[in-house]
């Protein structure tokens, strides 16, 4: 088996993650698993008339990701370093997710995460100087917090930015089908156990737009959709998350300051919805127990409690 991240190398080389598709065609088409020529599928990727230049490239970049990975590798380095979450300033890291987070539900919501990271801040500057553990709760607070629910969908869906992304891949006569699994509506599949998706059409459009803007609605006893389970757990994890973070600073120190990051990090391993999410909350929940008795064997404080 061959495993390729080919989202990440779309999303740095070709500026968009779609083009995912044709990178891992060209791949496949390398590695000897199409019965079709390759002058067939670039003259497909031409009659099909839509980011041909692109389709183009992420076919070729896929071969060569199957023929000289080694050369693929010298081709990502500047980029990767160019945008490298790590390397972005501070302050500027701080200031993007806040500003999202205020289009997301509203300013007390921004500002819900500006003070916990700015707790952090000022804790680590103290303890240690650095900026590590500040840099993960910045990262993965956020990431707890603008959680993709109904609302969020509608609003990335209702957007300037997603009319424009159309407009730049598609012309011509066409139509829009969103693939969605409304938590109300949605059957579960008796094989996976999973939700099953349906197909609907461009009219969703008008259906996000009023969603959107429903959004104030989160969390309050009107949140139609904050009555399901997988929503009842996102907001546990974000209280969760905020009740650990302050138990790390009370018990921060140069030795357990490196755990400390580990275990703010650990929403990272959250990924996925429904059935998915659970599976892995699962493993990072038995990770934090590892890494949390680890912390605490190395807080002078518990061990002269001990």
């Amino acid at each position: 088996a061959d495993f390729l991240d080919a989202t990440e190398l779309a999303a740095e080389l070709l500026g968009d993650a779609i083009a995912s598709n044709l990178l891992l065609l060209g791949f496949a088409y390398q590695r000897g698993h199409l019965p079709v020529s390759g002058e067939a599928l670039e003259r497909a990727i031409e009659l099909n008339g839509v980011a041909v230049e692109m389709n183009r490239r992420a076919f070729a970049l896929g071969r060569l990701a199957a023929h000289d990975p080694a050369h693929l590798a010298r081709l990502r380095q500047p980029v990767v370093r160019l945008q490298r979450p790590g390397e972005t300033p501070l302050a500027e890291l701080i200031a993007h997710r806040e500003a999202f987070l205020v289009g997301y539900q509203n300013r007390r919501y921004g500002t819900r995460y500006r003070a916990l990271v700015a707790r952090v801040q000022a804790r680590e500057q103290t303890v240690t100087g650095g900026e590590a553990l500040t840099r993960a709760v910045a990262r993965y607070y956020f990431k707890l917090l603008a959680y993709k629910d109904e609302y969020e969908v509608a609003r990335l869906h209702s957007g300037e930015a997603f009319r424009e992304q159309l407009a730049r891949e598609f012309q011509g006569d066409y139509r829009l089908r969103f693939h969605l699994a409304p938590p109300l509506l949605a059957h579960r599949d008796p094989l996976t156990g999973e939700p099953r998706k349906r197909a609907f059409g461009g009219w969703m459009l008008g259906v996000f737009r009023v969603l959107a803007r429903l959004r104030v609605l989160r969390g309050t006893p009107l949140d139609v959709f904050g009555y399901t389970a997988e929503r009842r757990l996102e907001r546990q994890l974000i209280r969760d998350y905020e009740q650990r973070v302050e138990a790390l600073l009370e018990q921060l120190d140069p030795d357990n300051h490196e755990l400390a990051v580990a275990i703010a990090e650990l929403p990272e391993g959250i990924r996925g919805y429904g059935p998915v999410k659970a599976r892995h909350l699962a493993a990072v929940r038995e990770r934090e127990a590892e890494l949390l008795a680890a912390f605490r064997s190395r807080t002078p404080r518990i061990r002269a409690a001990a």
